[in-house]
């Protein structure tokens, strides 16, 4: 896993993930990513700041067809208006002691929230709260598939939590750069150029 990592590093160099003003934001982030492409999540986050949405508070409050609106862009719109209400009023909630928790307490509550797989409570667990929690996406499952390396959500998860160290800015450099990788090569059919495959 560690040369994997170095070898991502080195073809394409620092990635400065997640772009974000607020720990909230992340979080919303997460939550909108699902099924579509960053730039609508971008979109969508843009809009809610125009109407200064991105605060716990007022997104718990926000009026639902409202939201919708604001949040079309990223399809499946009036399920994610409802769930980002209901993240919101969590978080609003637990704001204070969140942040503080064990990862797998916070982990466990996340994962009962309407909405929240593991792939979107993990984002928020490294991203936006800072703690050490791989991040398994479906370029990390194409990857490691084309390495001869298949399992669950959590057994891969264990795979890299096993071998590295518990550095979350080092987890979250690798998952920007399998994000960022996967886009470049996989997505694009780029098998041949592929630096992880041995020839």
């Amino acid at each position: 896993m560690r040369l994997i990592y170095e070898k991502l590093l080195l073809v394409l160099g620092h990635q400065h993930w997640w772009p974000a003003d607020t720990p909230f934001e992340v979080v919303v982030g997460a939550l909108l990513t699902q099924q579509t492409r960053w730039s609508n999540v971008e979109q969508a986050i843009s809009n809610l700041k125009a109407h200064s949405l991105l605060d716990t508070d007022r997104l718990a409050g926000a009026d639902i067809p409202k939201l919708e609106e604001l949040v079309r862009c990223t399809g499946f719109y009036r399920q994610k208006a409802r769930r980002l209400k209901n993240l919101a009023r969590y978080f609003s909630l637990h704001a204070d002691a969140l942040y503080d928790r064990p990862v797998e307490d916070l982990r466990k509550d996340l994962l009962e929230l309407d909405g929240v797989g593991e792939e979107t409570a993990d984002s928020i667990i490294l991203y936006a709260a800072n703690k050490p929690k791989f991040v398994i996406d479906a370029y990390t499952r194409r990857i490691l598939g084309c390495l001869g390396l298949r399992g669950s959500y959590r057994s891969l998860q264990e795979m890299f939590e096993s071998e590295l160290e518990h550095d979350t800015e080092m987890f979250k450099e690798y998952h920007a750069l399998i994000v960022e990788y996967g886009k470049q090569y996989c997505g694009k059919n780029r098998c041949g150029d592929c630096v992880l495959v041995e020839k």
